[in-house]
């Protein structure tokens, strides 16, 4: 409640809560997990085609690391249904709630990563010139802003840095 008697927030219990969280967190997953599995099907086919093995070195092995961090990121963007799975009925839904959501922030930051390493490549690849690193580090920098710095801005400003 508020000084002037307004109800502030909501009025659920922390399991009605964990039920609430958890849906949106689902629905969350849902959109990331989409755009790493295309991402990363994607990606295990590059070193089947016949330019993969006239590639530099250097970006055989951009290549590398960009297939292992998608297969991290899928990894940790699918781990949240496992852990409901396994969990369910068991009464802990607010501390599954809890890892969930850090398993989705991490798949969201190796996904942040495979992006950045699959358009340091393909521009590598498509272009050859000196202005690669500066296109990437602009995404990258565009990335960050619109999936951390205006959400985190958003909620220090609108809750004073409570967490939901």
């Amino acid at each position: 409640m508020t000084r002037d008697g307004r109800r502030r927030g909501r009025d659920e219990t922390e399991e009605e809560r964990a039920d609430r969280m958890w849906v949106e967190l689902i629905q969350e997953v849902r959109v990331a997990q989409t755009g790493v599995q295309i991402l990363f099907g994607f990606l295990l086919t590059v070193v089947f085609q016949p330019k993969y093995g006239r590639l530099a070195d250097t970006d055989q092995v951009i290549y590398i690391v960009t297939v292992v961090m998608g297969a991290c990121a899928t990894g940790a963007l699918i781990g949240p249904v496992s852990l409901h799975r396994l969990v369910s009925g068991h009464r802990v839904k607010p501390r599954a709630v809890r890892l969930a959501s850090r398993m989705t922030l991490v798949g969201l930051a190796l996904l942040l990563a495979t992006m950045t390493s699959s358009l340091l490549l393909i521009l590598r690849v498509a272009t050859h010139d000196g202005y690669v690193p500066y296109l990437v580090t602009a995404v990258v920098a565009w990335y960050i802003l619109c999936w951390y710095a205006l959400p985190l801005w958003a909620r220090r400003r609108n809750t004073g840095g409570s967490e939901d």
